[in-house]
């Protein structure tokens, strides 16, 4: 049996990768990190057997069919993830294509979450407020449970208005392992 050719290269070459996407092996586990020409669209937590799959099939929906693991082209948010974790890096400097996220008040939550600093938390009644609706803070919620870009857009960082950790779409472990990477994680 002959070795394949990577033909990577060529189709990106040929501009046929819409989404290029990469694994990313992280002290909060396995993420799939996928970008556009825009920027970062998509980091997703691999938890089960079929996680990848299940990624890669909403991307090739919502974004396009053309697909390909390219990871040399996410090179650059794979260095920034790596730096957080290694505590080198406070925020992101990659740019994100939000077509992921709902337009309106979810982007906007989203939006007003990426301005949270690094080892800072919110509540999600201010996140609400800085998204232009103090007393949305459930949909707030079900905003940030909705992120497509964890991590990058820090939703770990936005707790419950007495402290507590509230939810997190990655699990709670994964919140306080953020939480405490950044030195914010509540007493």
């Amino acid at each position: 049996m002959t070795d394949l050719p990577d033909l990577t290269a060529a189709f990106a070459a040929a501009g046929l990768i819409d989404v290029a996407y990469a694994i990313e092996e992280t002290p909060v586990g396995r993420v799939l990190l996928a970008a556009t020409p825009r920027g970062l669209v998509r980091v997703a937590y691999l938890d089960a057997a079929d996680g990848e799959d299940q990624v890669l099939a909403e991307l090739a929906e919502r974004i396009s069919p053309r697909v390909l693991a390219a990871p040399a082209r996410l090179d650059a948010p794979r260095r920034e993830l790596d730096e957080f974790f290694a505590g080198r890096r406070r925020s992101f400097e990659a740019p994100l294509d939000w077509r992921m996220t709902s337009a309106g008040f979810s982007r906007r939550v989203l939006r007003a979450t990426s301005r949270i600093p690094f080892g800072e938390t919110s509540s999600y009644k201010q996140v609400a407020t800085g998204a232009g609706s103090p007393r949305a803070y459930r949909a707030a919620g079900t905003a940030l449970g909705a992120n497509p870009l964890p991590i990058v857009v820090p939703c770990h960082r936005v707790l419950h208005a007495g402290g507590g950790l509230g939810g997190y779409t990655g699990g709670l472990d994964r919140k306080r392992t953020l939480l405490a990477i950044e030195g914010a994680l509540p007493q």
